[in-house]
């Protein structure tokens, strides 16, 4: 990608020859552009500690295992970021933890 020297936009290739949409500048050189991306996706794991349950609200949420009515509630970004936010609850009776996606 080439720049204007005279007043820094980004020159624009027009019929022969790249030239700035700005000042009017042209270039008799020919521009090379090249864009490349590399991704590197790694799956992580979510660790939940026993240690952290009391620092959690707790909610109105009934335990699929016991019954309870209370747990404790934390949200995690478990997908892409532009996907919704996953919802993790522990039981505050017998510390069942279950998960939502919305």
């Amino acid at each position: 990608m080439e720049f204007c020297p005279k007043c820094g936009a980004i020159l624009i290739q027009k019929t022969k020859n790249f030239g700035c949409p700005r000042c009017n500048y042209s270039s008799k050189n020919k521009a090379i552009l090249k864009t490349s991306e590399k991704i590197n996706e790694k799956n992580q794991g979510v660790a939940i500690s026993r240690e952290t349950k009391g620092v959690h609200p707790i909610v109105n949420e009934k335990c699929k295992k016991c019954g309870h009515d209370k747990a404790y509630f934390w949200t995690v970004q478990t997908r892409a970021s532009d996907e919704s936010e996953t919802k993790f609850f522990r039981c505050v009776k017998c510390e069942h933890t279950w998960r939502e996606y919305r």
